[in-house]
């Protein structure tokens, strides 16, 4: 079971990775292409100017060569936030794992801890139920698109229908529901107390205070 969990994890982060590393590439390819032809056709008016027409003729061409890809390239907009809405749902999951989500506990930590434990159950609970509910009404959702067969906007050329953007959301929430099965099993345990959320004030506050000690 633990091989399998770490070989999960693994898995997320990899996904995770080539999902951004993929939104960077077709971005700055296509902003690239954007910006590569008018150079060309800046000297291929100097160079016509100058009364070199073969030249000026030649750095047209790749100029002209350059705003074609760019303007076969409309895409890419689209696939990037696609991309990006793959990101966002398969990084819920990996932002409850990681402790990413930010929490306000500041109430909570004033109560006991074993009253702390029944906050962070019935917490977790909700948050169980909500990632099922969200799990199921996506899917009916994902399988209607999948019988319409509808191609997502500006995604036709390559062949990309909308259900498989649509796919990512019932899979996130399936995910991130087994994450927080991880954490109510922890909190039964004892392991841990409340839902593991990042405290951005409280790391602001100790960064702070570290500083000033250095001073």
């Amino acid at each position: 079971m633990a091989v399998l969990m770490r070989v999960w994890a693994k898995l997320e982060e990899g996904v995770i990775a080539f999902l951004l590393a993929l939104m960077t590439l077709v971005t700055f390819v296509y902003v690239m292409l954007n910006n590569l032809y008018t150079p060309f056709y800046d000297l291929s008016d100097w160079l016509a100017d100058k009364g070199w027409q073969g030249s000026s003729d030649f750095c047209l061409k790749i100029g002209d060569f350059f705003i074609g890809l760019a303007q076969a390239m409309t895409w890419s907009t689209a696939l990037t936030k696609a991309l990006f809405a793959w990101l966002i749902f398969l990084g819920m999951a990996y932002g409850v794992r990681t402790a990413g989500h930010i929490g306000v506990d500041v109430v909570v930590r004033l109560f006991n801890k074993p009253l702390q434990k029944v906050i962070g159950i019935i917490a977790c609970l909700a948050c169980l139920l909500y990632g099922l509910m969200l799990c199921y009404a996506s899917y009916d959702w994902v399988a209607t698109l999948y019988r319409a067969g509808v191609y997502a906007e500006d995604l036709e050329k390559v062949g990309i229908k909308l259900w498989a953007i649509g796919a990512v959301v019932p899979v996130g929430f399936a995910l991130l529901t087994l994450r927080f099965v991880e954490v109510f099993i922890r909190i039964i345990r004892g392991l841990q107390t409340g839902l593991g959320l990042a405290d951005e004030a409280g790391d602001a506050l100790k960064h702070m205070m570290d500083g000033e000690h250095h001073q």
